[in-house]
């Protein structure tokens, strides 16, 4: 298990100084951030001096390395726009994304494998079929167009709901949060409910096909032959199986859900990461965007990192096969 751990975690690393390399190279390329810094009257001088102050008349080798040493430390840069450390500025906002991302996760799993599962044991019922024609419906819908359909009918023609924002917050282990309170909650369940669509359907289809072919196995016919009663069949034999690749999903789709919530949070302006990043974009904010990229890659690789392990732990041929590989 050492030796599965040891390699996984070099495999990580380098992945992450191959991202590093990357996001660098191509955060440099989108724009020279004084033509939106300084202001159009500024003389040649005015301009020197900030591209000076802001360490961009060195060469780019020069640049990427002052970068790598201080990101060694924990430094990821100033912003060019907030003069607040660049990590500060996201921390602040990561605990708005990862809230919403893990509640649109816990929505994905608690109804995306039951309705998987009910629709792979009976494929040909109604109930399988409108399960399976439901997940078709929320692969197709764009995810910002039925985010503006939400705010349509549960905000302005039902009035249920808000329509954007984070709503009250409280203090819950150090962090915001917004699910502790009814106007936090309430003002969190749209945005949630259009992360989770998307990644229920993948669920629910992946779910299905497992079903399917695990009841289709002898372990499962010789089950039923002794007699268990089928909810013990599901749960022990059926449901055990089909976790390995629902788990691998699972994690690679949180690591998504943080990353790429930047369309759900426009359209329900939630404060969180995602809208930063667009700002950040538009401004030229080139340490929020590397930082932003850089912590994003961090959450990404180390979430997999997990996700091998715990495939490990439920498949152990997995780690053999790879250490006698």
């Amino acid at each position: 298990m050492i030796v599965y751990l040891v390699r996984r975690v070099g495999q990580s690393l380098l992945a992450v100084m191959a991202m590093a390399v990357l996001v660098f190279i191509g955060v440099f390329f989108i724009g020279n951030p004084v033509d939106v810094l300084v202001s159009p009257e500024a003389s040649q001088a005015q301009i020197a001096a900030t591209v000076e102050r802001l360490g961009l008349d060195r060469p780019l080798y020069e640049q990427f390395g002052i970068f790598v040493w201080n990101a060694l430390q924990g430094d990821l840069g100033t912003s060019f726009v907030y003069g607040r450390p660049a990590l500060e500025i996201i921390l602040d906002r990561l605990p708005a994304t990862m809230e919403l991302a893990l509640v649109a996760l816990a929505l994905s799993v608690g109804i995306g494998i039951p309705l998987g599962v009910w629709a792979g044991l009976r494929p040909d019922s109604i109930a399988g079929r409108t399960i399976m024609g439901g997940s078709i419906l929320g692969f197709s819908l764009p995810n910002f167009w039925q985010g503006m359909l939400l705010i349509l009918v549960f905000a302005v023609l039902l009035g249920w709901l808000p329509a954007g924002g984070r709503g009250e917050t409280t203090e819950f282990l150090g962090m915001q949060v917004s699910f502790l309170t009814w106007d936090g909650l309430s003002h969190l369940i749209l945005p949630a409910i259009n992360l989770a669509l998307f990644k229920m359907s993948l669920i629910i289809r992946l779910a299905r096909a497992n079903t399917r072919e695990v009841c289709m196995q002898d372990y499962v016919k010789f089950a039923r032959a002794k007699g268990l009663s089928p909810r013990r069949v599901v749960l022990v034999h059926v449901l055990k199986n089909i976790m390995i690749p629902v788990v691998t999903i699972i994690g690679l789709e949180l690591g998504s859900m943080v990353a790429f919530a930047i369309v759900t949070e426009t359209v329900f302006a939630w404060p969180g990461m995602g809208k930063l990043l667009i700002d950040s974009i538009n401004l030229l904010d080139r340490p929020v965007i590397v930082a932003y990229l850089m912590l994003t890659v961090l959450i990404i690789v180390g979430i997999n990192l997990l996700v091998d392990v715990i495939y490990s732990l439920l498949d152990p041929r997995i780690r053999l096969s790879e250490m006698k590989g």
